[in-house]
C-alpha cells in the first residue's frame, strides 16, 4: 500500500475517532440547557465530559495537522474555500472550551446561565457544520483547472449538505443522550434516555433521506461497498430504536458508536481516492495523488504516527476506565469538579 493511500486510511480514522469520542461530548452539550432544570444537574451533566472533553478535541486538532502534513493542497484549498465555515467552529470550539471554567467563576445564576448557553453553542454549531462540510466534500465543490476553490459561502449551503448537517447533529444528539444514560443514575438517566426515543425517528427519517439523496446529488452509492454500508447503517438505527424501547442503554451507546463510525466510513469509503470532488469538473478534483506530499515526509510522519499512535490509544483508554463509574444525582456539589 502507498504511503498517500495509508494517510489517507489515517486521517479518516482520526477523524472517525473524533465524532465518536466529541459527538457524545458535542450531544451532552446539546441537551445542558434542557435536561439541566437545576443549577446542580447542570453540574452533574457537565461532569460526565468533563474528564474527557478536552482530550476528545485533540483528535481533531491530530487530523488537521495530518492534513497539513500530509496532503498539503488539500489543507489550502480547504483553508480557503471553507475558510468561514472553519472560522466559525474555531470560534465555536474555543467559547465551549472556556465556557467549562468560566461558568464557576461566579455563583450568580445569570452568569452560569450565559455560560451554559455557549456550552450550548459550542456544541450545536460544530456538530451542524462538520456535517455540511463532510457533504460537501462528497458533492462536490467549484474548483477550477488549478484545485483551487473558485465558489462562495453560499455554494456550500446547498440542500444536500444541510441535510448531512442536521443528519450529523441529530446523531451526535442521540449519542450524548445515550452517553448520559450510562453515566448517570436517578431522574437524569430516564430524561436522557427519554431524549434518545425522540430523536430516534428524526435521525432515522434523516437518515434515509441523506443516504436517498446521495443517489442523485453524488457519486458515491456507485460503490457497492457504499451500499451495503448503507444498508447496515440503517438496520443499526432501526435496532437504536428496539433497544431503547426495551432499556438496554449500554446496547444503544453502543448502536449509536457503530453508527457513527458507519456513517464516517460511508462518507470516506465515497471520497476514496479523492480527497475533495470537484463540481466543475471531475478531473479538477482533488485525489490523494495530486495532493499529497512529498514520500520522504510520508516516510517519516509514518513513522511517528507508528510510535504514538498506540500511546495515545493507551491513555485514551485509561482516562475512560479511570472515570468509569456513574455520577448519582445525590451526590454533594462539593464532590463535583465542574
Amino acid at each position: 500500500m502507498e504511503l498517500n493511500t495509508v494517510w489517507f486510511f489515517i486521517i479518516a480514522f482520526l477523524f472517525t475517532g473524533f465524532f465518536i469520542l466529541e459527538g457524545f461530548d458535542f450531544g451532552v452539550g446539546m441537551l445542558l440547557p434542557f435536561l439541566g432544570k437545576t443549577d446542580l444537574k447542570r453540574r452533574i451533566i457537565i461532569n460526565t465530559i468533563g474528564p474527557h472533553w478536552d482530550g476528545n478535541e485533540v483528535w481533531l486538532i491530530t487530523a488537521g495537522g495530518s492534513i497539513f502534513a500530509a496532503f498539503p493542497e488539500w489543507y489550502a484549498t480547504l483553508f480557503s474555500g471553507f475558510y468561514l465555515p472553519l472560522f466559525l467552529i474555531l470560534i465555536a470550539l474555543i467559547l465551549r472550551g472556556v465556557s467549562f471554567d468560566f461558568r464557576n467563576k461566579s455563583e450568580n445564576p445569570n452568569w452560569r446561565t450565559f455560560w451554559d448557553w455557549m456550552i450550548f453553542t459550542g456544541s450545536i454549531l460544530p456538530a451542524l457544520l462538520m456535517g455540511v462540510a463532510f457533504s460537501n466534500f462528497v458533492r462536490g465543490v467549484p474548483l477550477n483547472e488549478s484545485l483551487h476553490y473558485i465558489g462562495g459561502f453560499w455554494n456550500l449551503l446547498n440542500g444536500y449538505a444541510i441535510l448531512g448537517g442536521v443528519t450529523v447533529l441529530l446523531m451526535f444528539l442521540m449519542h450524548g443522550a445515550a452517553f448520559l444514560t450510562i453515566k448517570i443514575s436517578g431522574e437524569l438517566e430516564e430524561e436522557a434516555r427519554k431524549v434518545v426515543n425522540k430523536v430516534w425517528l428524526p435521525l432515522l427519517v434523516a437518515l434515509g433521506g441523506f443516504v436517498i439523496a446521495s443517489y442523485s446529488a453524488t457519486d458515491i452509492m456507485d460503490k457497492p461497498l457504499n451500499l451495503i454500508l448503507a444498508i447496515v447503517l440503517m438496520a443499526v438505527t432501526v435496532a437504536i430504536g428496539w433497544m431503547t424501547r426495551i432499556r438496554k442503554m449500554s446496547w444503544v451507546f453502543i448502536l449509536t458508536t457503530v453508527a457513527i463510525l458507519l456513517f464516517s466510513a460511508f462518507i470516506f469509503s465515497g471520497l476514496f481516492p479523492r480527497l475533495l470532488v470537484s463540481s466543475t469538473n471531475p478531473a479538477w478534483s482533488l485525489t490523494i495523488d495530486n495532493a499529497a506530499a512529498d514520500v520522504y515526509s510520508l516516510r517519516i510522519m509514518t513513522i511517528v504516527a507508528g510510535i504514538f499512535m498506540p500511546l495515545v490509544l493507551l491513555y485514551e483508554g485509561w482516562t475512560f476506565w479511570v472515570f468509569r463509574k456513574r455520577i448519582s444525582e445525590k451526590v454533594s456539589q462539593e464532590k463535583l469538579v465542574y
